[in-house]
């Protein structure tokens, strides 16, 4: 059965949702990532552990956990000021989104923990009307939703091990139209693709008050096949048409730490992968000469780094405050970037909270706030992009029910 080339998108909207983490990544999935900025990898200790550090699940209580988590997230509309011309300057749409998470960590069997984690780890939209920037990105929207199962064994109470497959399926649209400058030229794609990976974690406490974990998601190559709708200079066609594209492995290493028995602190350092993104290349079949949507695109992707702290204090039996700070590079060279490419280095806020119901039930609510850096642009003149890059932002409200039985 063919795959979709809509997901061809994929690799044009890697940073359509860059308002967000670098490239297209969401890592906040729960309450407790949102209020700690990431950084709830070594400190996980509710249904979220299942996706997060499942290795952490040897140490939970030995019972069933359930977390569902809702988050509304907003897009700001991003500025863009041309240094050529002003008429080629434009804004992009504001967005909404809502998207729901939800975790299982099942008691121990044997000394073996299975976990279940349903999110949405990445994609989001771009979507321009201003007549230059339409040309080139009128619409690049993804969902993205991946289905984790995993599986933990403790050895001992320091040591823990933990491995899951990843079932990543992603719905996209790509569309760009340049009739706005006189040219007859555009594209049409949506559809849907199924792709599979793994990933793995470690968790080590050498004193109570100490954990030290790792975790990896492996690269997941998109191979996709399918139909598209192009206009080529009025001539109307519908190609076969193939690309691939990666979704970046991502490693983390976390220390989280008890400095008094109610404060935990965690910090975080993640690598993100994109070096493995070179080159957005599409073939269409059969080959229309000069075809523009045929010419391999650079991509040149670097690996990018961030650094989240997250705070964790018990005010109370009942009430938990957390807060968080996070630094996230963005992997985009200013050669390569484009309208659907609008990204630049992240500086992330976040603050929350979790209220104990009762024994067996928590409530909780938590806001990021995603402030990203302005980003002239101005390496060749003739290049698509040939200015700055402002206002860019985006704003998470998490709120989430953890239960226990």
């Amino acid at each position: 059965m063919k795959k979709k080339i809509s997901v061809l998108a994929l690799a044009s909207i890697f940073a359509a949702g860059s308002a967000m983490a670098s490239g297209w990544r969401i890592p906040e999935q729960s309450v407790d990532s949102t209020a700690k900025a990431g950084a709830n990898v070594a400190s996980s200790s509710r249904g979220d552990t299942a996706y997060y550090n499942p290795a952490n699940m040897s140490w939970m209580a030995d019972t069933w956990h359930l977390e569902a988590d809702l988050t509304y997230l907003y897009l700001s509309p991003i500025e863009y000021e041309d240094s050529r011309m002003s008429m080629y300057s434009g804004e992009s749409e504001s967005e909404n989104f809502i998207i729901p998470t939800g975790f299982v960590v099942s008691p121990s069997y044997g000394g073996a923990r299975f976990g279940l984690a349903i999110v949405a780890p990445g994609g989001l939209s771009k979507q321009w009307e201003d007549i230059y920037p339409k040309a080139f990105a009128e619409e690049f929207s993804l969902t993205i939703i991946e289905m984790n199962p995993t599986v933990s064994y403790g050895l001992g109470d320091t040591f823990s091990i933990a491995g899951g497959v990843r079932m990543v399926y992603a719905d996209a649209t790509v569309g760009s139209d340049a009739s706005g400058l006189g040219k007859p030229l555009s594209r049409e794609m949506e559809g849907d693709t199924l792709e599979w990976g793994w990933n793995a974690a470690l968790a080590y406490k050498p004193v109570d008050k100490l954990n030290i974990s790792a975790t990896y998601r492996s690269n997941v190559d998109l191979d996709f096949e399918d139909t598209a709708d192009l206009n080529l200079m009025g001539n109307l066609m519908t190609l076969d048409a193939e690309v691939s594209v990666p979704l970046p492995a991502v490693f983390a290493l976390s220390v989280a730490y008890d400095v008094v028995d109610n404060l935990n602190v965690e910090l975080t350092w993640d690598r993100t992968f994109w070096s493995e993104y070179e080159f957005l290349d599409f073939n269409f079949s059969p080959a229309i000469p000069g075809n523009p949507f045929e010419v391999p695109q650079a991509r040149e992707w670097d690996d990018t780094d961030a650094f989240r702290i997250g705070v964790t204090y018990a005010v109370s039996d009942t009430f938990t405050l957390m807060g968080g700070f996070g630094y996230d590079s963005n992997p985009a060279p200013d050669e390569n970037v484009g309208f659907e490419l609008p990204d630049s280095d992240a500086w992330l806020y976040s603050v929350g909270m979790q209220f104990k119901v009762s024994e067996n039930m928590d409530l909780g609510i938590a806001a990021l706030y995603d402030y990203k850096e302005s980003r002239v642009v101005e390496v060749n003149p003739t290049d698509t992009v040939y200015g700055e890059f402002t206002n860019a932002s985006a704003l998470l409200i998490t709120t989430g029910l953890y239960y226990k039985f």
